[in-house]
């Protein structure tokens, strides 16, 4: 993400309060999956463990994995009980197939999906189900814009800053088709995010500095954060409570019988 462990390495508090958050959110997708007592399902970007747990406690048998040392150590902790592993899912292998294979909160940040797609379909058995959900086209679109602008005002030029991927439901569904699965359900959504007032954007900004400032001068920063607060506020306070823009796309596909 462009790897998990750039996401997830990051080592401030607020960061560990964002997954905590993460994980809440995704509560509402495990009913998408409906895991069954005994079905071998692997978990995709397990970060610290909680929806693994999840799936643990409805019988299931979990393999988390997740590319970030820190985040694997931290659901270990945790959940001494788990199978979570320290692999990159794109290129995971596996010598006995699953019934299942999970992601939350984390395709949006492998940055070769046709290499995580190919794993994914490797690693279930025929008739297996892959549910997953991400960010999708369109997320956090207008606080993208308002930071592309206030850095090219200063100066700074765009490419390269964004790690995301966000396809439409329209590129994610077809990819998975020609992959060999069957999509049975797509969902392209808003998913407000609330932010705690213009500190939370702050914080949030902060958390992604490292891809998006990171050779911005000490001098330039106030100015820029200040700009893209000024930009953000109409679309992102309602009666006084704040919301980022994000999108989500949810999906449910079979793996086809060859």
């Amino acid at each position: 993400m462009p790897d998990e462990q750039c996401k997830k390495d990051h080592t401030s508090a607020s960061y560990i309060h964002t997954t905590d958050f993460l994980s809440n959110l995704g509560v509402g997708v495990l009913s998408l999956l409906q895991p069954q007592s005994g079905e071998r399902i692997l978990d995709i970007g397990s970060g610290n463990g909680d929806l693994t747990a999840k799936i643990a406690a409805a019988g299931a048998i979990p393999t988390g994995i997740d590319l970030s040392e820190r985040m694997v150590k931290l659901a270990q902790q945790k959940y001494p009980d788990l199978n979570v592993q320290v692999k990159d899912a794109s290129q995971y292998r596996s010598d006995i197939p699953f019934d299942a294979v999970f992601s939350h909160a984390a395709i949006h940040w492998i940055n070769n999906p046709a290499a995580l797609t190919r794993s994914i379909w490797l690693a279930l058995r025929e008739g297996g189900r892959f549910v997953a959900e991400f960010a999708g086209s369109g997320n956090v679109g207008i606080l993208t814009f308002a930071m592309k602008q206030a850095l090219k005002e200063r100066g700074y030029t765009w490419a390269g800053r964004n790690p995301w991927y966000h396809p439409t439901i329209g590129e994610y569904t077809t990819l998975l088709e020609q992959n060999g699965f069957r999509v049975i359900f797509a969902q392209h959504f808003d998913k407000p995010a609330p932010l705690k007032g213009e500190e939370g954007l702050r914080n949030w900004l902060n958390s992604f500095a490292d891809y998006f400032f990171k050779d911005v001068s000490s001098a330039d920063m106030g100015s820029i954060y200040q700009a893209i607060v000024a930009e953000v506020k109409p679309h992102f306070e309602r009666e006084g409570q704040w919301f980022l823009d994000t999108t989500r796309l949810r999906i449910v596909a079979i793996k086809e019988t060859a």
